[in-house]
């Protein structure tokens, strides 16, 4: 390759993309930085794009020149930081990295930010790929997903680790197309409408999750390559399964072939250490002052949404992002120019993220961790808010964990962790997570969590899931929940597929899937998730019983049901409850059915109003409640005929 180099000569990339790029606007910058076979001045090769502003010299280096730096050294575009070189002949699959000489005159060998691929780790090299030969078949669901309203739909997200959802005999990976083949039909026959990664892009470390990462560009090779991951979602989409990835826009690890000190300066993390540091992690922040560092981030968005036909992102941390002091523990708190704690540059990137993803994909779900009370986080930009279209419900989350955690004789006076989140419900739009989260770090796994012995246990655990499901907001379930794994994730090995042997976890999945087809059905339990309209309080009040009661509503007249749980081992009989309408109700849900473990505490039959007003409603019935559960009701009318409940 020696003698073979064509120089560079200005014009490999616009001028108006390098000035877009330095402007903190070029939302496609994939396409001018990184490794591209391009035809130039006739002969085919790869041009090679890095920014690296105070580098003294950059080249690139690789199996095609022996690693060694003075053989293929670029040129940096005249008043700019960017560094360019065509290489002509270098064939797909060649590895490669940046030789950068630091202005102290050190030389660091980095991967490329805009790599399309990787070596596997523990190997860091980059490897020059192609993109866009990949034959998409998932074509309905991209036009029918710009028509769909997902706030007036069911959403049930199936949140997952690609690495430990289950591995081979051997202990090693599942590939993308193999998880495909058998992932996807099990996500669809238990009911869930999404899935959710945890972050599969390119990182160094199995136990970060893939949320310190190295290769933003890059799909991680550990389970095959770009084309092996566009097949997964391509699956997913004929199968009718959204994809939602977990992105991290916050902080990136300090592994020495990533973006740390990149060209031997502070680069894309701030110049105040003091910003910079993420001690808690051990990583770096973002710098959202450098227009490069917003172009960089918000193309990576892009392209996710563009070359992989993802249908949204969780955007991790945000909490983390839009506070200076979030997660830190400094002696001197950061303050910002007016004196307050807000990351004023981050909520200016946060706000032009969601403006721009929206302009581009309007149907795009974007959805924030963020644990603060945080104003608007789900309103427009141009109403002062943050612009995600959903919100995870940490409160919600630490709150009825919390009360499922107690002992039954503590449960009345903690009545309001049940009843509190109501009063906040449809501030936002937001997203129900039991999520890995709560599962990981010696937390204990959800059954695990709940007390009393194993037959409480799972009933408790089915009372969670009831009022999960019938609560206001989307879901998010996290792998191995739904057949009640008893051990906490183990982040380096499987599930516990061999809980299947044992009958509970098998009645208690067989609930899970029962409980999702009744909740997608049953319209009235999403179409107003986010509208105070949909919710009504029967009885918030009974703490002495444990009970709550309530109704989720639709948008036509009579698109109603009634959910009762109760939170005690008590079954209570000829138990009062007020109606909205004459005629009989009919059980059409009941926990407690024997066919899911329970205790057959059920209504079989339909159950007759009568005219005594009862908790603020016109009319009352009396029905028997069973103990440590969830039983829901409608309306009887011709179209349900004689319907029982699931599970008699």
């Amino acid at each position: 390759m020696e003698g073979t180099i064509v120089k560079a000569q200005n014009k490999l990339v616009s001028d108006l993309d390098v000035y877009l790029f330095h402007e903190g606007t070029l939302y496609q910058a994939y396409n001018m930085l990184g490794a591209h076979f391009i035809t130039y001045e006739e002969v085919e090769g790869v041009r090679f794009a890095v920014w690296a502003p105070n580098a003294r010299r950059v080249a690139v280096v690789g199996d095609f020149n022996r690693w060694d730096g003075s053989h293929h050294q670029m040129e940096r575009i005249p008043q700019s930081g960017i560094w360019v070189l065509f290489v002509p002949g270098l064939q797909e699959g060649e590895l490669y990295k940046y030789e950068i000489v630091t202005p102290e005159n050190t030389k660091v060998l980095k991967a490329d930010p805009f790599a399309f691929s990787s070596e596997v780790r523990p190997n860091t090299a980059s490897k020059i790929h192609r993109l866009g030969t990949y034959k998409w078949r998932d074509q309905k669901w991209m036009q029918t997903r710009k028509k769909i309203d997902h706030f007036k739909k069911p959403m049930i997200i199936y949140e997952l680790h690609l690495g430990t959802w289950k591995k081979k005999a051997d202990g090693e990976l599942y590939s993308y197309r193999e998880l495909a083949d058998e992932l996807i039909d099990y996500v669809v026959s238990s009911g869930f409408t999404h899935i959710e990664l945890m972050p599969i892009m390119e990182h160094p470390y199995d136990r970060s999750w893939g949320y310190q990462i190295t290769g933003y560009y890059s799909v991680t090779s550990r389970f095959g390559s770009p084309e092996d991951f566009m097949y997964f979602v391509d699956q997913c989409h004929q199968k009718g399964v959204g994809v939602i990835l977990d992105w991290v826009p916050v902080h990136f690890c300090k592994d020495a072939h990533g973006l740390g000190r990149f060209d031997g300066t502070p680069l894309y993390e701030p110049i105040d250490p003091r910003e910079a540091e993420r001690a808690l992690w051990g990583t770096y922040s973002f710098d959202y002052k450098k227009p490069e560092v917003i172009s960089f981030l918000i193309s990576n968005a892009i392209f996710w949404l563009d070359v992989f036909h993802l249908d949204g992102f969780r955007v991790d941390a945000v909490s983390s992002m839009i506070y200076l002091n979030h997660d830190r523990n400094h002696h001197e708190p950061l303050k910002n120019k007016n004196g307050g704690e807000e990351n004023l540059e981050a909520v200016a990137f946060t706000k032009k993220l969601n403006e721009v993803v929206f302009r581009d994909y309007p149907e795009c779900l974007m959805i924030a961790e963020e644990a603060t009370a945080w104003p608007l986080v789900t309103a427009p930009t141009y109403s002062g808010g943050l612009g995600f279209n959903y919100k995870w419900n940490m409160g919600w989350v630490n709150d009825v964990l919390r009360y499922m955690c107690l002992e039954e004789h503590e449960r009345p006076n903690h009545h309001n962790l049940l009843t509190f989140s109501f009063f906040y419900a449809f501030s936002e739009n937001f997203i129900l997570p039991l999520s890995h989260d709560e599962v990981v770090y010696g937390k204990r796994s959800l059954l695990n969590k709940m007390p009393g012995d194993y037959w409480k246990k799972f009933a408790n655990l089915r009372l969670l899931y009831g009022y999960f499901m019938t609560h206001p907001g989307k879901k998010l379930l996290f792998m191995g929940s739904e057949f009640a794994q008893f051990d906490e994730w183990k982040d380096e090995a499987e599930l516990d597929w061999n809980l299947f042997e044992y009958e509970p976890h098998r009645q208690f999945y067989d609930y899970i899937k029962n409980l999702h087809q009744f909740y997608r059905k049953t319209s009235c339990l999403w179409r107003l998730d986010h509208d105070q309209e949909g919710f009504e309080w029967i009885n918030p009040h009974d703490s002495g019983q444990c009970v709550i009661s309530f109704m989720r509503k639709g948008k036509r007249k009579g698109d109603y049901c009634i959910v009762i749980c109760n939170f005690s081992s008590r079954v209570y009989h000829n138990y009062r409850l007020g109606v909205p309408a004459l005629g009989s109700y009919l059980e059409m849900f009941n926990s407690d059915s024997p066919a899911f473990g329970g205790s057959g505490q059920c209504n079989s039959l339909p159950i007759a109003v009568d005219n005594q007003p009862y908790n603020n409603q016109p009319y009352s019935m009396e029905i028997t409640v069973p103990p440590l559960g969830v039983t829901i009701f409608m309306k009887q009318t011709k179209k349900r005929g004689g319907k029982v409940n699931a599970g008699h």
